[in-house]
């Protein structure tokens, strides 16, 4: 009997013990580990997501610049710059909203001013103003978002427009010059194969004699390196490769000519100018050059193997600026165009004759 009130008294102790130790004891906390929430990052290190472009306009991403946005959507850079009231020398910045189409940017709300607070007519003392805030603040003025311009990295240029290309001004060749023997004594000799029988000499003192013309020389081997002035500016080839296509107006696949080549040829620059972009960032271009002429006149170079000019760099006519590649391309190539205002031209309009 007392065997059995031991037992009993053993088993009420633990399992009064065991209710103790479970109700002290709070649930473990339950975490999903599912791959998907493994890869999910903290909801303060997402950051907000990116600001949508308002349509007809385009945010600025890292290398971007205004020449080559420009370039890009078959704009004037000075357009884009005037409708973004952005100066030369038209520096942008990342997310910054350009406008495209000339139209002015959506107003967004200012910031909403604190006012101070207005004492009650019970107190009239004066106090003090709360740290930070002037006694009389004034509302603050918000400048103007800046306007946005060119958009989109796809590839959707305006209807091209058709232009007459300009004429060529070539300086006349100056004559050739005739030997001195030619020009100072007169030929009395036939050549020796002529039909027409010789006079006797009293007839030949008799006759008037009539100098020769001068000899014409052959016209000189095509050479890449010569170039020909249009619209004031020295234009030359830009790849020494034979021509594989061309320019064709309308077809936005076209809009340059392509020269042929091996992987390593050399890319000169068709005429004196400053780089406005050297990267990667417009797509169907690979490593792309673009060099301005003038106010009017750019030229770009496409499907680089490698780049060897920075922005902002001024380069002659002739300079080696690139190595042929085949970035964004089937086969080793130099893409090449010429931009006037904006908009494409045939560039054998403005290159040396082959």
């Amino acid at each position: 009997m007392n065997a059995l009130r031991h037992w009993a008294l053993v088993a009420t102790t633990a399992f009064a013990l065991c209710l103790t130790a479970c109700s002290s004891n709070p649930p473990a906390p339950v975490v999903d580990l599912s791959p998907a929430e493994q890869q999910r990052p903290p909801q303060e290190a997402r950051g907000p997501a990116p600001r949508a472009p308002t349509p007809g306009s385009y945010v600025v991403v890292r290398g971007d610049t205004l020449y080559a946005i420009a370039f890009k959507h078959g704009l004037d850079y000075r357009d884009v710059a005037a409708w973004n009231r952005i100066q030369p020398p038209y520096r942008i910045y990342a997310g910054q909203e350009l406008r495209l189409d000339g139209a002015a940017m959506p107003a967004r709300a200012p910031p909403p001013v604190v006012a101070a607070p207005t004492p009650s007519p019970a107190d009239t003392s004066p106090k003090a103003p709360p740290p930070g805030l002037a006694p009389n603040p004034t509302p603050i003025a918000t400048a103007p978002a800046p306007h946005a311009g060119p958009g989109m990295f796809e590839d959707v240029p305006p209807e091209p427009v058709a232009r007459t290309p300009e004429p060529e001004t070539h300086a006349p060749a100056p004559p050739p010059l005739a030997s001195s023997s030619a020009a100072s004594t007169p030929s009395t000799q036939l050549p020796p194969f002529a039909a027409t029988p010789v006079a006797p000499p009293a007839e030949q003192a008799a006759r008037p004699q009539t100098p020769p013309s001068p000899a014409r020389s052959a016209p000189p081997p095509a050479d890449d390196s010569i170039a020909v002035s249009a619209n004031g500016i020295a234009w030359r080839w830009p790849g020494r490769g034979s021509l594989i296509g061309t320019y064709v107006g309308g077809d936005q696949t076209r809009q340059g000519i392509d020269i042929a080549g091996n992987a390593g040829d050399p890319v000169l620059a068709a005429a004196d100018g400053e780089v406005v972009y050297s990267g990667n960032g417009l797509l169907g271009y690979g490593e792309l050059i673009i060099v301005k002429h003038s106010a009017n006149f750019l030229s770009a170079y496409g499907h680089n193997r490698k780049r060897l000019v920075q922005e902002g760099q001024r380069i002659k006519g002739g300079q080696q600026i690139a190595e042929m590649g085949s970035s964004a391309s089937a086969r080793d190539e130099l893409h090449f165009e010429i931009r006037k205002n904006g908009k494409p031209v045939n560039p054998l309009d403005y290159l040396p004759a082959r």
